[in-house]
Order: C-alpha cells, then structure tokens, then sequence
C-alpha cells in the first residue's frame, strides 16, 4: 500500500487523518515538532488501529532534517500538509510567526517533493479564505469570492493556496487539492484521540469540555451583538472524523489518477450553520452539566457568520458529513472525562 506523508500528524485533526488512512491499509510517516500536540497521540492511534506509524521529530520549515525524512522515505506518494499555527486571535497578535511558520513550512515540503518526484500533496486550507461572505454566497460554495482576510492567520491560508496554484502550473508533474475546512469539532469514539490544545483553547468546543471539566471557572462567548439569530457567531461544525476521511478520498482520487485538473478545490462541512449558544445548550443537554458563561467583545479577527454548500465534495468526492451534533459533542465529552478521569 502507498506511502503518505503527513505533516502535522500528531495534532487534532491530522491523528484522526492518520487513523483513517492506516485503517484503510496505507502506510503512514507523521511530521510533527510537537509544539501544540503530545507525543502521547502516537499510543492512541496504536491502540486503535493496532500498529503504530513511523514518527519522525522534525519542524517542516528545517529544510535539512526534512530532506532526510524525503531520503529515508523514498517511497513517499503523497503529502496531507496540516503543519500550521491555526489560532485566528494569536495570529493578529503574532503575525511574523504565522507568517514564517505557515507560509515557510509549506515552500520546504513542495521544494522536497519537487526534488524527490512526489507528485500529489493534499493542502489543509480553511472558509477562512472566504472572510464574510455575502448573503448572495451564504451557504459557500467553491466559487465564492476570495475576500481580504479578517487574520493573518486566514491571510496564510489564501497565499499558501497561491503558492501551490504557482507551483503546479510551473510543474506539470504536481497535482492538488486544497481542502476548506470550516469548523472541526469532536473526538474519535474510542476516546483515545481527540483535541488537546496546549495552554488556553482557542476553539469553542475544548472551552466547552474544560468548563463542564471544573478546569474553568466559566466559557467566555465572544459577542452576542452581531446580525444572527441570538446574536452569537455561527459557524458549520463539522466532525472530525467526517473531516478526516475526505482527506483519505482525496488521497484516493489523486493516487487513481481521476483529478481533471492539477488543483482542485473542496469545500467541507455539513451544509448547516449552528450558533455558539446553539452548540452550548446542544452541549449542555446532550452532558447534562449546566455551564456558567459570560458574554464579552468581540475577538478582533472572528467573521460572523458561515457555513459551508459541500455540493461538490458529495459529488466529486463521494464524501459527506452526516453525524449528528448530539453524537459528535457527546464524543467530544467522552474524550474531556477521559482525559480528567471523570467517571
């Protein structure tokens, strides 16, 4: 079976990738300098898959000791590259580190793959490439227009896009497709793997466990003034499970050589938008635990509303997301009692 790279493979969304792709027989190599993941994540996608992937401590913007993973890889197929700083607030506060993380690490992979005849990479980019769309574009389709982002962060994303459509029309041998996520939330029903931030979450759901958890006093909901329903953000809360295994179809799709064009682009999510304070009382009745929260500003950075049209992700990539939020938030519970041994 191929050999798929996968950068970022000990992070949230990328140990569900690497589960997905393992139990679909494919042989695995993880990326990962730990700075916002454990290493602990590698017993837990041992434990439910059965063996363990190869596990390699680099930092992708180290061109040298990415080179010799390439070397000591030879049989590499394709890329999933999720190395990235991801927090929208930070990265308005920090924006050389967004800048020379996200933009660097992704110019040294597709340098190596270049150099090693690597052919396929399949990019983790976000909605946040579509900054508040219209209410002519809402739910988001793949033709939206790509907006000034709100972020650094999201600025990332739309030139690292930019980069890789460069890339491949100078390289007729290099082929992509670039993923926009919109929200993943959840944890893989094992409760062996699931989201673990270091320091302060910057995504809703953790805030959410870590509350309901004792770890924190109350969930803090960024704004209750914007033009929604119950004047919180919506967002399209996708599992990531579900998330995971449009990686592993579109890995498919470029290994059988069925891409019409050399970048494709899917949006992914559930087609439906839910509310911060929708996703608290869904929470609060699927654990039963009262959550005492605040209402503060808004977050320099945060878009108020959308969610995503996954028409073309159902169609062409035969993918869909269709949990239940019930199940996917009891999932992202079960995962919080574990981590806190909460019976």
């Amino acid at each position: 079976m191929a050999r798929i790279l996968v950068t970022g493979g000990t992070g949230y969304i990328g140990s569900h990738t690497v589960v997905c792709l393992m139990q679909q027989g494919y042989d695995v190599v993880i990326v990962d300098n730990l700075s916002n993941s454990n290493i602990e994540v590698l017993d837990g996608i041992e434990k439910i898959v059965g063996r363990r992937p190869d596990f390699e401590n680099v930092n992708c913007n180290d061109y040298v000791n990415m080179e010799r993973v390439f070397t000591q890889y030879p049989d590499i197929q394709a890329v999933i590259h999720f190395a990235a700083s991801k927090a929208v607030g930070e990265s308005v506060e920090q924006p050389l580190m967004y800048y020379r993380n996200n933009l660097g690490s992704l110019v040294t992979i597709l340098e190596l793959m270049l150099v090693h005849n690597v052919p396929h990479i399949v990019f983790s980019s976000s909605c946040t490439v579509y900054g508040q769309p219209d209410k002519a574009h809402l739910p988001v389709d793949e033709t939206a227009p790509i907006q000034k982002a709100l972020s650094p962060y999201g600025n990332t994303k739309q030139i690292n896009e930019e980069i890789i459509c460069d890339t491949c029309h100078a390289n007729a041998n290099l082929h992509a497709i670039i993923l926009r996520y919109f929200n993943p939330i959840g944890a893989h029903p094992s409760a062996l793997i699931g989201e673990l931030p270091n320091g302060v979450p910057n995504n809703l759901l953790p805030f959410v466990t870590q509350t309901a958890a004792g770890l924190r006093d109350k969930l803090r909901v960024f704004g209750n003034d914007y033009n929604t329903p119950d004047g919180s953000c919506i967002r399209d809360y996708i599992y990531v499970v579900d998330l995971a295994k449009a990686h592993v179809k579109a890995v498919e799709r470029m290994l059988a050589g069925l891409p019409t064009d050399q970048v494709e682009v899917f949006n992914l999510g559930t087609g439906r938008g839910l509310s911060v304070l929708e996703i608290l009382r869904t929470f609060i009745k699927v654990s039963g635990i009262h959550i005492k929260y605040e209402i503060v500003g808004r977050r320099e950075g945060d878009i108020e509303q959308v969610w995503a049209n996954p028409k073309k992700a159902n169609e062409v990539l035969g993918w869909k997301a269709d949990t239940p939020i019930e199940d996917v938030l009891r999932s992202a519970w079960n995962w919080e009692k574990k981590l806190r041994g909460i019976e």
